[in-house]
């Protein structure tokens, strides 16, 4: 079916602004995490080149999503997520292990993250399972659902890649509330999921349960697991409500921060800008998680409206997660902030992500009520 050049006035604008905006602040940001201070001189690593290249890809794929109608995206559904499933084998297997994790899947001189592709493929999975009826899952739905989204974020963590295992986890449970339980499957897992969460502990690696131990006493280990956030809650305190300049902060430039470019990019930004550019930086995501609550509310079908709702919560909780293990009261676990930390695979697919959405939101005139 042809591009109807109609749906042009259609496009979510404030969406695809607050997007740009959020991506040109991260390039911004990592171009002053790049650097690192001798003496004087201020030299510089090419993070945000990088990022920049990665940007018009992700911009490509984004346009590439809006071109065609979503509905389109159930038919690959499941022969996406076979494919996933099949690359994270492969990366067990084959692939290049960098500080002590297999993640990336070489292919000719890049490195590929499936992990990243799973989160596209469990949400087209997921909104059209869930879009299928109208009614609240049952025992048997939930299990249905489950039984295909447990394996699958089970070979990420086992890389080990926690962090991105638990936002595709958080990305499904996230669609299963939104969908609806019904009353004795909701109070039953009121009641016993919380029981069995420090089950959990047993299946943790050490240096897992030392983040954790970690994020009540970070003085308990100050050279180790602590590292990370005593620097990082250094960083954020000394910005104080302005902030100390753009390229004028001393954790980042003079090395202090680890991961600043990637886990820990906000805790730059909120030295150089303070609490008041903090302020402005969560007022920025909170308008753009706005536009895909409001995406999910109009949508005209159920699987475009499963589709914003799963784009909804993919990016809710990665920052809120990775917001608070910067502020120290959450455990550190490995989840950027989108847009604004350093990364090439979650890049394309946050760009793709925020694609869909659009196609959703333009296209909310061209069906009735299903």
């Amino acid at each position: 079916m042809p591009f109807d050049r109609r749906l042009i006035f259609c496009i979510n604008w404030p969406l695809l602004g607050l997007t740009a905006l959020l991506f040109g602040v991260g390039v911004l940001n990592l171009y002053s995490a790049s650097g690192f201070r001798m003496g004087d001189e201020l030299s510089l690593q090419p993070f945000y080149n990088k990022q920049l290249y990665w940007g018009l890809g992700g911009l490509c794929c984004m346009v590439g999503m809006v071109l065609f109608d979503y509905k389109h995206l159930g038919t690959i559904a499941w022969p996406l997520t076979i494919g996933v499933a099949v690359l994270l084998v492969l990366v067990l297997v084959f692939g290049k292990t960098v500080s002590g994790a297999k993640r990336w899947l070489p292919i000719g001189g890049f490195a590929f993250q499936p992990s990243e592709l799973a989160k596209i493929a469990m949400l087209l999975l997921a909104a059209k399972i869930l879009s299928k009826r109208s009614e609240r899952l049952g025992w048997l739905e939930l299990a249905g659902i489950l039984g295909v989204t447990l394996p699958v974020a089970g070979l990420i963590i086992v890389e080990p890649d926690l962090g991105t295992g638990l936002n595709v986890l958080l990305l499904v449970c996230g669609l299963i509330l939104y969908r609806g339980l019904t009353g004795p499957v909701f109070k039953t897992l009121a009641v016993a999921g919380p029981a069995l969460v420090p089950c959990g502990w047993f299946f943790l690696k050490p240096y897992q349960k030392g983040r954790i131990l970690t994020l009540f006493d970070p003085e308990r280990d100050p050279l180790g697991a602590g590292y990370h956030i005593i620097q990082s809650q250094i960083a954020i305190g000394s910005g104080q409500t302005w902030g100390k300049g753009f390229l004028e902060g001393t954790q980042s430039q003079l090395r202090y921060l680890p991961e600043k470019h990637t886990d820990f990019a906000v805790a730059v930004f909120a030295e150089e800008w303070g609490f008041v550019g903090g302020i402005v930086l969560l007022t920025l995501f909170c308008l753009f998680l706005l536009q895909f609550y409001i995406t999910a509310r109009n949508a005209k079908d159920r699987f475009g409206s499963y589709l914003a709702a799963g784009v909804f919560f993919y990016f809710f909780w990665q920052i809120l997660i990775n917001m608070g293990m910067v502020l120290g009261i959450m455990p550190v676990v490995g989840i950027p902030l989108p847009f604004i930390s350093y990364g090439g695979s979650a890049t394309i697919v946050n760009f793709t992500l925020v694609g869909i959405v659009v196609n959703v939101s333009m296209r909310r005139f061209l069906f009735k009520k299903g």
